[in-house]
């Protein structure tokens, strides 16, 4: 057969195999390619017809966001300065003031300074309100002034702010910054070691490993493992540290796509530091992700308690894509699910309510342990023993998120001497105090209750509305608003820990705070009590 006539076979065969490759593309790629020479030919024509000038880099940014955000919160698109970021925040490392920062339209206001490094050394402490960077006022800087504050290694930058009224200034030395995957840990008594994993880049598994054959040396026989507020991060952190507890070739984690090669089981590959030591894994509803694929599948194979609350729920998996000029698309890939099969998220985003708020799950799927216990899926990892002070609230949640505790303790500060933490204790007075400062704040927050009561207000039928019934919704609105000041009582526990915490923070840092804990967090006692009774613990798992 001559090569005239292979070539003549060769083709029609290539074209049949075109032909059904591309059969089994979705129908939805060839929408795919008509929305996009839509979208780029209405591109063209705003921005070459538009009245005003416009700026093609803002607008497209805006198009993308707002695509995005029918999706999940975790689908993002990342530039060049995103990908950065991202970056560094995996491997642990970074240059700059050594400060956590919060951006404002005005300010940044200093969230936290990390003990010993440049933000501290100056003099920064938590509550400053940076209104100038060099000569550059951050209230006149259109993108994220933070950025300001990074640069190379021993490379100085002046910084004006603002700390109680006053305006101050400070020359901040750059530096190397290293973020502790394990900024913490200690023997809480003589048999009983306590490890804080704080977040899951790159150094978790072998900082946690560091921890937990220290304390083994130092006679630890028991462990506690903190993964409150831990928000996760690298899928095969998660994969190590729980190896560190179980044996090698463990099933821990499977994902599952609609794109064939990202669903996958992952194993354990490593020897385990110890498969035998009592084990207590603390969460939260700050837990989330990695976190969670941890204490989910150590409560699965029955291998630790855990304990604390219910954790935040996060079951989906986001890789990185590279995209041109250096940007990326970080995009949800997959779910997981723990060894006995359960996927622990929470929200379903794809089926959203009225307001366009994803729908939490609320009818549960039942799995069983290795043990035979009985565990569900859909909402977040739940404890084996809850921690009624490590619970979330509404009105808890409000306080943090409007910041009004944050503000109190920096007022706290300036008002009061701690010499050491032991020392230290929030009183009656002090709550009561915090009471006072939160109603003569401008803190509010809207109940469930009366989004739907001003909801039924503002669509009422004239009909059968009269001035008797808006009447009593006032009244009903005007109870509801001195039952919030009357729930600052019934969660004082709750807000407590809170106002604990910040305020510590503000004297002794967050190796203060652990310290704290170790004698006065009511999970970590409850946990140290529960490893102290081998019954109780064994009867748990079984």
């Amino acid at each position: 057969m001559n090569k005239l006539m292979k070539r003549r076979i060769l083709i029609p065969v290539l074209a049949v195999v075109i032909l059904v490759a591309g059969s089994g593309f979705k129908s939805d790629f060839f929408e795919i390619a008509k929305q996009i020479e839509i979208f780029t030919t209405l591109f063209k024509e705003l921005n070459m017809n538009y009245v005003d000038e416009t700026n093609p880099a803002e607008l497209m940014d805006t198009a993308i966001k707002n695509m995005l955000d029918e999706l999940d919160p975790y689908t993002k698109f990342l530039n060049e300065q995103d990908v950065e970021a991202f970056k560094i925040n995996n491997a642990g490392e970074y240059s700059g003031i050594g400060a956590l920062v919060r951006s404002y339209k005005d300010k940044l206001l200093v969230v936290e300074p990390y003990k010993g490094y440049p933000a501290d050394k100056a003099g920064l402490r938590a509550g400053d309100e940076i209104i100038k960077i060099g000569d550059i006022a951050v209230a006149d800087f259109d993108d994220n002034a933070s950025e300001l504050l990074k640069g190379a290694n021993n490379t100085s930058v002046k910084v004006t702010y603002k700390r109680q009224g006053e305006t101050l200034t400070a020359t901040i030395e750059r530096g190397a910054v290293e973020v502790d995957a394990v900024p913490f840990y200690k023997m809480v008594d003589d048999r009983t070691g306590y490890i804080v994993l704080a977040k899951f880049n790159a150094k978790a598994s072998g900082q946690t490993k560091e921890a937990l054959v220290d304390l083994k040396d130092k006679g630890a026989e028991k462990i506690i493992l903190d993964l409150r507020g831990n928000p996760g991060g690298l899928l095969s952190e998660a994969i190590n540290v729980t190896n560190l507890f179980v044996d090698k070739g463990e099933l821990i984690v499977t994902t599952k796509s609609k794109v064939k090669k990202f669903n996958r089981e992952y194993k354990t590959k490593n020897k385990p530091v110890d498969t035998e030591i009592p084990l207590v894994v603390l969460i939260d509803g700050g837990s989330a992700s990695a976190s969670e694929i941890v204490s989910g599948g150590l409560q699965d194979l029955d291998r630790a308690v855990i304990m604390g609350a219910r954790s935040f729920g996060k079951g989906l998996v986001q890789r990185p894509l590279k995209l041109t000029y250096g940007t990326q698309l970080k995009v949800t890939i997959s779910r997981y699910y723990t060894p006995s099969g359960r996927c622990i998220q929470s929200l379903d985003y794809w089926n959203r309510d009225e307001a366009g708020n994803a729908v939490r799950n609320t009818t549960f799927n039942e799995f069983t342990t290795r043990n035979g216990r009985k565990v569900k899926d859909g909402g977040g990892v739940m404890p084996d023993v809850e921690i009624a002070a490590t619970k979330a609230n509404e009105l808890t949640s409000a306080l943090l998120g409007d910041h009004v505790i944050f503000d109190f303790a920096t007022d706290y500060y300036y008002n009061n001497k701690v010499d050491n933490v032991d020392a230290f204790s929030f009183s009656g007075t002090d709550y009561g105090n915090f009471m006072d400062y939160v109603q003569q704040s401008d803190f509010s927050f809207e109940t469930k209750t009366e989004k739907v009561l001003k909801a039924t207000m503002t669509d009422r039928e004239e009909t059968i509305y009269n001035t008797t019934i808006e009447n009593d919704f006032k009244t009903l609105l005007l109870d509801i608003e001195k039952s919030k000041i009357v729930a600052l009582e019934t969660f004082q526990n709750e807000i407590q820990k809170k106002l604990e915490d910040e305020i510590i923070k503000r004297y002794f840092y967050r190796e203060g705070l652990y310290d704290y804990y170790l004698h006065h967090d009511e999970a970590i006692l409850t946990a140290t009590e529960l490893l102290g009774n081998a019954g109780k613990y064994r009867s748990i798992l079984e």
